[in-house]
C-alpha cells in the first residue's frame, strides 16, 4: 500500500508518495506537466510487487509540494537540485529514474549532470532538450506546438486560463 508523507528535500518540503520493499531497488518516477504523483497510480504497485522501493514526489510547485514564490525558484537546476536532494533525504546513493513529459526534461538533466547517482535512466514521452531546441527553432510547427510553455510564465494568465479549461464541461440548457 502506498504511503504519503512530506520530506524536507534541500530548502523545500516535498509530498512522496513510497511504497515497496524499503530494501529494494530504488525507482524514482518524475511526473510530468500539469500532472502529480497520481499520474503513476497504475506503476507504482506493479513496481512495488516487482521488489523496487517506488519514490514519486510531486515536483515543487505540484499538489501539496511547497510552491516557492518567484520564476528563478523554477530553473531546471532547482529541478534537479530537488530530485538529488530527494534522495539524499531518504538515504540513497543511486538509484532508477523515470521521467514523463516534463518529469522527462528533469531527468535528461539529471542524466547529464549526475550520472553517478543513476543506474537507469529512462525517459518517457520527452526528446532530449538539445534535439527539442533544434527542431523548434527550424520547425514553426513544433515551435507552435511547444509554444504552451511560454504561455504558463505570463503572470496572472495561467491559473484562471487553467481553471476554466479544465472545468467541466456543462451541457445543460
Amino acid at each position: 500500500m502506498p504511503e504519503n508523507q512530506f520530506v524536507k528535500a534541500g530548502s523545500i518540503r516535498l509530498h512522496v508518495v513510497q511504497a515497496g520493499p524499503a530494501g529494494g531497488k530504488p525507482v524514482m518516477l518524475l511526473h510530468g506537466f500539469p500532472d502529480f504523483w497520481i499520474g503513476w497510480r497504475r506503476q507504482i504497485d506493479a513496481l512495488a510487487s516487482a521488489g523496487y522501493r517506488v519514490i514519486v514526489p510531486d515536483q515543487r510547485g505540484y499538489n501539496t509540494s511547497d510552491k516557492p514564490k518567484g520564476i528563478r525558484e523554477y530553473t531546471l537546476p532547482k529541478l534537479l537540485g530537488d530530485v538529488a536532494a530527494l534522495a539524499d533525504a531518504l538515504g540513497i546513493g543511486r538509484f532508477h529514474l523515470v521521467g514523463h513529459d516534463w518529469g522527462g526534461i528533469v531527468a535528461w538533466a539529471a542524466g547529464a549532470n549526475l550520472p553517478h547517482r543513476l543506474d537507469k535512466l529512462v525517459i518517457l514521452n520527452a526528446p532530449h532538450p538539445d534535439v527539442l531546441f533544434a527542431h523548434a527553432l527550424r520547425s514553426p510547427t513544433q515551435f507552435l506546438r511547444s509554444s504552451y510553455a511560454v504561455f504558463f510564465q505570463i503572470p496572472c494568465c495561467p491559473k484562471p486560463f487553467w481553471v476554466r479549461a479544465t472545468r467541466p464541461c456543462s451541457h445543460e440548457h
